[in-house]
């Protein structure tokens, strides 16, 4: 069903507004809106990478519009964790009105900063740990760890008079975590005791029955693997992925074997992580991978970007040897994370290539050597039962993540109508304890293609998407600027077709036909006779070729 967009009324007093603008119906560009008394309070601003259907985008963001104009009320951005899908749209955001005030944890705005600085920005900035509490503006925020993929993630609740919102950004319960840092169940037991009255809770693994595995059960996989090995060992995974990381590292180093980053992301994120304390390098272990090929192939790690198949991701270029690293027999490759859904068939045409090529491909398909970092059923249902929240938000995942999530609500007793299954642009108004829909707003897509943003549209990716599967056609005409008839042409040319020009000729009488009986009937106008021979020529390659090129026609006047 189409969505039904109608405009919110003006915020009564007393009410808070939340306003998704990313992350529903999707994994990626998560970013949620809390107005309260005229201040805006942001919670993530990430990114969401592009599928094949979108072809020479780099990045999508969430859609800045509803908030553009009142950037001066915005009093913080809240940033869950370190992950692109919750960071990596702040800097677009802050190109807007610098002086955006970030709070996150050390780790994250580590990472933020780093990034930030190849945008020229320097952030204001608020660190905070769990356990803290700050107020900003009119919302009272409290921070409460979570265990996920990435060390230092947070949960924010943010409580206001009109009722507390609790946000779990990305969240498992791994009770056995790398770092020691759980999920601080007790604090979400506290604020259940006090009241939620609005959950936005991680949907992402909301279908998936059970409990996440322990993240501490791939290490032993990873060193059988690495320790197998007879040559050398190309180890792909997130490029903020610490955790990941440290086991690679600790398993290079017990099979006594050196460790080479590669990927300008990997190397800023783990540089970042080792200064702070996040990540554990034993002494000797890190090499530079322009000297690592000094070494013998049995002696060596790498460790890549490139695990879901972007084009210009390490990875990607050793598969198509386009890499100064070039994968080849007897060579182990290692995909150490999951697959965001789009990202499918990037992944196994890479996973073929490498093949192809003569490497061992390891991945979760075929060993456990990737765990998630997101809350499966069991533990959703877990924190329901102990937060006993009035109203539900499903968040950060597919539709059907958000109704299996909704669905797990249920089943501990939250009422239908008080989950909610919003997308983005959805305006919930919280008050009193109840939550209502009160608007849709009209959201797209903001591409950044090149050094462009927001300037591709929808219609210019159909346009790419014709030229690279029906190919492209141009007609030349000259015709007389008074009587109408056709001087010189129609001159066709084609590109990414298998014929020749030539199968053309049978069409240029029709296209000289056509320009005869527009002449005659007095059509004059350039682009009037243009889209005659638009349509001539379109319908004529339709019905021969079978084919649905872009046509380019240019009719010049003498």
């Amino acid at each position: 069903m189409p969505t039904t967009v109608y405009e919110p009324a003006e915020l009564a007093p007393g009410t808070l507004r939340v306003t998704p603008l990313g992350g529903l119906g999707e994994v990626g560009r998560n970013m949620t809106v809390f107005e309260y008394e005229g201040k805006l309070l942001v919670v993530d601003c990430g990114v969401l990478f592009p599928e094949e259907h979108q072809p020479g985008v780099d990045l999508i963001l969430p859609d800045f519009e509803p908030i553009k104009s009142r950037l001066d009320d915005v009093v913080g951005v809240v940033l869950t964790h370190g992950h692109e899908d919750h960071i990596g749209a702040v800097p677009y955001l802050l190109k807007l009105k610098g002086d955006i005030p970030l709070i996150g944890s050390q780790l994250t705005l580590a990472l933020v900063e780093a990034k930030l600085k190849e945008h020229r920005i320097r952030p204001f900035s608020l660190t905070v740990a769990e356990g803290q509490q700050e107020k900003v503006g009119p919302f009272d925020l409290e921070f409460i760890a979570v265990n996920h993929s990435i060390p230092d993630a947070l949960a924010v609740a943010i409580t206001t008079p009109a009722g507390r919102a609790l946000a779990t950004g990305d969240f498992k319960m791994d009770q056995l975590p790398l770092d020691g840092r759980i999920t601080d169940l007790r604090a979400f037991a506290r604020l259940g005791e006090e009241g939620v009255d609005l959950f936005l809770v991680d949907s992402t693994n909301a279908d998936v029955p059970g409990f996440t595995p322990l993240e501490r059960a791939i290490g032993p996989v990873l060193d059988q693997v690495i320790g197998k090995a007879p040559r050398r060992v190309i180890v792909a995974s997130f490029s903020s992925h610490v955790h990941r990381v440290q086991q690679v590292i600790d398993a290079a180093h017990a099979h006594g074997r050196r460790l080479a980053f590669l990927g300008r992301s990997m190397v800023r994120n783990m540089t970042i992580a080792e200064q702070l304390g996040y990540l554990n390098v034993p002494e000797g272990v890190l090499i530079d991978y322009k000297k690592a090929k000094d070494l013998p192939d049995d002696k060596i790690v790498y460790m890549s970007t490139g695990s879901q198949g972007e084009p210009m991701a390490v990875l990607s270029r050793m598969a198509n040897l386009d890499h100064a690293i070039e994968p080849g027999p007897g060579d182990t490759v290692i995909l150490a994370s999951s697959l965001i859904p789009g990202n499918e068939n990037a992944v196994y045409r890479v996973i073929d290539g490498l093949t192809k090529l003569g490497a061992n491909v390891v991945h979760k398909g075929n060993a456990k050597v990737h765990v998630s970092g997101h809350a499966a059923a069991g533990e959703l249902l877990y924190c329901y039962n102990i937060l006993k929240p009035r109203n539900v938000l499903p968040v950060h995942g597919e539709y059907r993540h958000l109704i299996a999530n909704a669905k797990l609500a249920q089943d501990t007793g939250i009422l239908e109508e008080n989950t909610i299954i919003a997308e983005n642009g959805t305006v919930i108004d919280l008050k009193d304890g109840t939550a209502t829909v009160v608007g849709q707003l009209d959201l797209g897509f903001v591409y950044v293609d090149g050094s462009t943003v927001g300037e591709i549209t929808d219609a210019d990716l159909k346009d790419r998407r014709i030229l690279g599967e029906e190919g492209f056609i141009s007609v030349i005409v000259v015709v007389d600027s008074s009587t109408g008839r056709i001087i010189t042409g129609p001159e066709i040319h084609a590109r990414g077709f298998a014929e020749s020009d030539d199968v053309f000729d049978a069409v240029k009488p029709k296209i000289a036909a056509a320009l005869a009986e527009a002449a005659g009937n007095g059509v004059r106008d350039n682009h009037a006779l243009s889209q005659v021979v638009r349509r001539t020529i379109g319908r004529w390659v339709n019905q021969s070729l079978r084919r649905r090129p872009m046509i380019v026609p240019l009719v010049i006047e003498a």
